[in-house]
């Protein structure tokens, strides 16, 4: 029983983008490693710009510096 855990960042990814990210993974491990869609599982988590950090530093940093 495949589990996938998807992280992103809380910025407003629609209920269609996060459904199609849970279709395309489970497609995926179908695919590739014949793994069965019905006990595959896919959880997307939201995490805070806040709580995210890259090199040091949080993301809600980096993108006030427009990186």
């Amino acid at each position: 029983m495949p589990y996938v855990n998807i992280k992103i960042t809380r910025e407003g990814a629609t209920a269609e983008q996060k459904a199609e990210l849970i279709r395309g993974a489970t497609e995926l491990l179908q695919r590739v490693l014949n793994k069965n869609p019905a006990t595959t599982v896919v959880v997307i988590e939201e995490v805070e710009t806040d709580n995210w950090g890259i090199g040091g530093e949080t993301v809600t940093a980096r993108r006030k510096r427009g990186e």
